[in-house]
């Protein structure tokens, strides 16, 4: 069993890594960025934050950190993902820049930028009864859409037009839209209780 100060590793190579930090720590994690290969090792859990999916996907392959990172969540490492890094845990993209990849650790095809450009972005509530009675406030920005899962994947959160934003498979869970943002922890909860079970 992970202590109850489980270590997690936010991928701090691009994006809004350190609200992630700032929502982990708060909810008492010992919260380190993730940059090197070697770091993964010591973590009992890792985030994937919103950015910019390419990019995040170039720097992560060029710093030698997305291999690795995909054996250790294939291997159990819980994983959360919001935004880009749900296009990060995805198996398949939609809508992706040519020879962009992804670490393949959930069976989803995502649609990059699915609501259109910065402009678009939007926020709403969400009713998802698996993280409790409230509805979940999300933000969205530049979001992805879940257009296809696999049988293994529970759908966490859809829009009221039936669009699928927020998934679990397993030890990995991806929201295409900020909670750490809206100030809405509990997404991070439920990675904690799955980094703490694990």
């Amino acid at each position: 069993m992970v202590s109850a100060r489980p270590r997690v590793g936010v991928l701090a190579l691009q994006g809004d890594f350190r609200e992630h930090i700032a929502s982990l720590t708060e909810l008492g994690a010992e919260v380190a960025p993730l940059r090197r290969a070697e770091e993964i090792a010591a973590l009992d859990g890792v985030v994937i934050p919103g950015g910019e999916s390419s990019v995040m996907d170039k720097l992560s392959r060029t710093f030698g950190v997305a291999e690795p990172l995909s054996a250790a969540i294939r291997d159990g490492l819980p994983a959360y993902g919001t935004c880009a890094g749900m296009i990060m845990l995805s198996s398949r993209i939609a809508a992706g820049i040519p020879g962009q990849q992804t670490l393949d650790v959930l069976d989803t095809t995502v649609r990059r930028n699915a609501f259109g450009s910065q402009n678009d972005s939007f926020e709403t509530d969400i009713p998802m009864p698996a993280l409790g009675e409230a509805p979940v406030h999300a933000v969205f920005i530049r979001a992805p859409v879940v257009e296809e899962h696999g049988d293994g994947v529970e759908v966490l959160g859809a829009l009221s037009d039936g669009q699928v934003v927020a998934v679990q498979q397993g030890n990995v869970i991806a929201s295409a839209f900020h909670p750490e943002v809206a100030g809405e922890d509990r997404f991070h909860r439920r990675f904690l209780d799955l980094v703490r079970s694990a």
